[in-house]
């Protein structure tokens, strides 16, 4: 008998497993603006099963065609955003499974009536029971609902022997730091198995974080040089040019680094710097990532830095300051900014920094993973523009927007004296692929649909990065700042993130 062979990825999707998917919080924005346009795309490219049927959970009395009517509206502005063609058959048909639900998130009567409603998606829409709740509310509601589902008998899916499936993905925030995190946890591993768990972050989705695992693994070239011995540095920057866009009740309580250091960031961190796992397999990989996180040294206060927008103008308009926007505090000491250094204290890693940043209305928006390679041991040439040393060599990851990846190198400059020249060699994936419509969730939604938690937090890790972040919350909160707002909109942050790479000899890398 021949040895069982690891599993690789595919290189083939899946449809989804006949399903209904529950969303609570129906009437929300993360439903109009994201949840729905990626259903809407699992249709056309032929990953939803034809036994499906959408039922929207909110409180607010609201008819069938009232919620549909909304989401169109929504849809067709998402879809003509992305430059695309409003499909009228594959929105015909989506329009046709969904149903609203009304009720209130801790009624257990609304609870009960919803499991007649699956029970008759069950029999009309061939959904064989399986069942995807979608927590697409505040954080305050995730213990209540899922508590409420137990109560309605609606998570209880036998287990491993089974016939049908039953679970929930939860949005974030997932805590606020590390004490709610596990309080949170601890609560709903009471109702739920952690397989039937999907905690999201929608940076997962993109293709372009899934394809640093890609180009690392799946090329030869790289991953030999991906390592202390050859990288000077890593940056990884999350800029946004837009402000609070009206949600100042929730900002003021989650700041920057709940917002998206340490799930957004620190999820992409982790694909940078894993090992490589045995399979791709969810636990393989999951284990891989929470190593990263587990070697990261305690983050000294020191080494981190905080800002606060003030007015300022971006994309040549005047925006106004953080402290005047609409349900903010006119005092207000939460940080629109955050910047810190760590330290991965592992074999690969070792003495290799990892500065990362992320901040509302900066200069531009921009996701992208900067690795800085280090110099030649001898300087044998010289850089055109003076009688500098050549730059270093520089990989950008891009993100979002204008995904792809651009190789930066010296090359002689023509002529007859050997100068050297930073030149780019970029690869893009709109040009390469086709511009998508594609928001991230569908891969999301589609692993979920499979009980594929690959791309998923799972407990430990999430409670790794609190673990690392909340000191620094904590002596932040001790000690507030005293200079706030201390950048302008449109610049790329207050001076004292500069100065964390300065007091080691370098500079953020231009974007």
């Amino acid at each position: 008998m021949s040895p069982a062979q690891p599993k690789r990825a595919t290189s083939r999707a899946h449809p989804a497993d006949p399903c209904t998917v529950v969303i609570f919080g129906a009437a929300g924005d993360l439903t109009s603006r994201l949840v729905v346009p990626a259903l809407y795309n699992m249709r056309r490219t032929g990953l939803l099963s034809d036994n499906f049927s959408l039922i929207g959970f909110n409180h607010g009395k609201m008819t069938d065609n009232a919620w549909r009517n909304s989401l169109r509206t929504a849809l067709e502005r998402y879809v003509g955003n992305n430059g695309g063609r409003f499909d009228e058959d594959a929105w015909g048909w989506l329009s046709s499974q969904m149903t609203y639900h009304a009720g209130d998130f801790d009624d257990l009567s609304a609870f009960q009536s919803l499991a007649v409603k699956l029970r008759d998606a069950e029999r009309r829409r061939g959904t064989k029971g399986n069942v995807l709740f979608y927590l697409a509310t505040p954080e305050r509601f995730f213990g209540d609902v899922i508590e409420k589902l137990r109560d309605a008998d609606l998570v209880d899916d036998g287990g491993s022997e089974g016939r049908f499936w039953r679970r929930v993905i939860i949005e974030k925030p997932f805590g606020h730091d590390l004490a709610s995190a596990h309080a949170l946890n601890e609560r709903i591993l009471k109702v739920l198995r952690e397989d039937q768990i999907f905690r999201i972050d929608h940076y997962l989705g993109k293709e372009t974080v899934q394809n640093i695992l890609v180009f690392r693994f799946g090329n030869g070239i790289f991953e030999p040089v991906w390592n202390r011995n050859f990288i000077d540095h890593v940056e990884i920057t999350a800029a946004e040019s837009i402000g609070i866009e009206g949600r100042g009740p929730f900002y003021e309580t989650a700041g920057a680094l709940r917002d998206v250091l340490q799930n957004h960031v620190m999820e992409v961190l982790s694909f940078v710097a894993m090992e490589p796992p045995d399979n791709f397999e969810s636990a393989a990989v999951r284990i891989e990532k929470l190593k990263v996180w587990k070697a990261i040294e305690p983050i000294p206060v020191e080494d981190t830095a905080r800002g606060q927008y003030a007015a300022g103008t971006v994309d040549g308009k005047h925006v106004i300051g953080y402290r005047q926007e609409d349900r903010v505090n006119p005092e207000s000491s939460t940080e629109t900014f955050a910047a810190m250094k760590l330290n991965i204290e592992n074999w690969r890693w070792a003495g290799v920094p990892f500065y990362i940043r992320a901040g509302k209305r900066l200069a531009q928006r921009v996701t992208e993973v900067t690795v800085t390679f280090k110099q030649p041991p001898l300087h044998l040439f010289k850089s055109n523009a003076s009688n500098a040393g050549v730059q270093p060599n520089v990989l950008k990851l891009r993100i979002q927007p204008d995904e792809g990846i651009t190789l930066i190198f010296g090359a002689k400059v023509p002529g007859p004296t050997t100068n050297v020249k930073p030149v780019e060699m970029h690869f893009s994936y709109a040009d390469a692929f086709g511009k998508s419509s594609a928001n991230g969730y569908e891969r999301l939604l589609l692993d979920a649909m499979l009980g594929d938690g690959t791309l998923f937090a799972e407990r430990e890790g999430v409670e790794a990065t609190w673990a690392l972040m909340t000191p620094i919350l904590e002596a932040w909160k001790a000690n507030p700042p005293k200079d706030f707002p201390n950048y302008e909109a449109g610049t790329m942050g207050p001076k004292s993130a500069d100065d964390l790479l300065a007091k080691d000899g370098r500079s953020w890398a231009k974007l």
